[in-house]
């Protein structure tokens, strides 16, 4: 009943996306099981951390890497959390845990010149999906703005006339995102496609698949994938990859960093220095041409 109780409070309070609830519940769903199996413990409130250690210690045995261990520790230790903020336990066991070590993760934007081909010379349909898909990678370029938070989109969070978006990010965290002469361009004429579409009416949501319901995470994936592999040879091409592209030329071209924090909606400057090591390599390649010592 304690998970139960857990997963209802991170869909209602704490408003996590339902993909994230989803991984929260399977987390903790494996780890009952194996404490069941293990150790015919039916219940996981009360267990110590020496059980905790020896399940991570079982996850690592089956190759599983590293950060994925730590995400599923990070799940559990929220759920003890949880537990002593409603008063069903005293301590948190995983409260001394230090997560496993991992490499860092380096994710590549696409260049200026990837999406200026994507962009200006990959030809999209004259069709209400090819104006639609046009218009995603354009947001996504143009606010930096995370799958979701696309998806969740409703007709009245675009105003067109003040030329901005009003975007609900992680915990409820409402932000404004200006928006180009160029997006605005898309906005309007994908709006006028969409009133064709069938059901439309119905659905306040921005973006609709073609028979009129809301779009989804594995569509909106698809799409990106699907287009930027006719531009780019680089392994990841993800929503995620373009909202690190946006960061990246952001800081490129002379950005500050808590400009881009509030554009990204990130709670810390922490957050957004991840995006700042392209930003340095080009400051350096720069640095190199211009600097009067270093000419020839």
């Amino acid at each position: 009943m304690a998970i139960e109780a857990f997963i209802s409070y991170l869909s209602h309070e704490k408003k996590y996306s339902a993909h994230t609830v989803k991984a929260y519940q399977k987390d903790l769903n494996d780890f009952s099981a194996f404490c069941e199996n293990e150790y015919q413990l039916k219940d996981i409130d009360g267990v110590s951390y020496p059980i905790i250690r020896n399940w991570i210690v079982n996850l690592v045995d089956l190759n599983i890497s590293n950060r994925s261990v730590n995400r599923k520790v990070t799940s559990l230790k929220s759920y003890y959390k949880f537990l002593m903020k409603t008063g069903n336990l005293k301590g948190n066991p995983l409260a001394k845990h230090k997560a496993l070590k991992t490499a860092k993760k380096i994710e590549i934007p696409f260049s200026e010149a990837e999406m200026a081909k994507l962009l200006n010379e990959l030809p999209f349909e004259n069709s209400f999906e090819g104006v639609r898909d046009r218009l995603i990678i354009e947001l996504f370029y143009a606010t930096g703005i995370r799958r979701s938070e696309l998806i969740n989109l409703g007709l009245k969070d675009v105003d067109l006339s003040n030329r901005t978006l009003k975007v609900l990010g992680k915990r409820n965290k409402e932000r404004i995102v200006p928006l180009l002469e160029s997006t605005i361009r898309l906005f309007n004429e994908y709006f006028n496609l969409r009133k064709e579409v069938e059901n439309a009416g119905f659905s306040d949501a921005v973006f609709l698949t073609s028979k009129g319901n809301k779009i989804y995470e594995t569509l909106v994936y698809r799409i990106i994938n699907g287009y930027f592999s006719k531009v780019s040879s680089k392994v990841k091409k993800s929503p995620h990859i373009l909202r690190h592209t946006f960061a990246t030329h952001m800081l490129n071209q002379g950005a500050d960093l808590n400009s881009v924090k509030e554009l990204l909606g990130h709670s810390s400057l922490a957050s957004t220095q991840v995006y700042t090591h392209n930003s340095i390599a080009e400051l350096k390649k720069v640095h190199s041409k211009a600097h009067p010592r270093n000419r020839k």
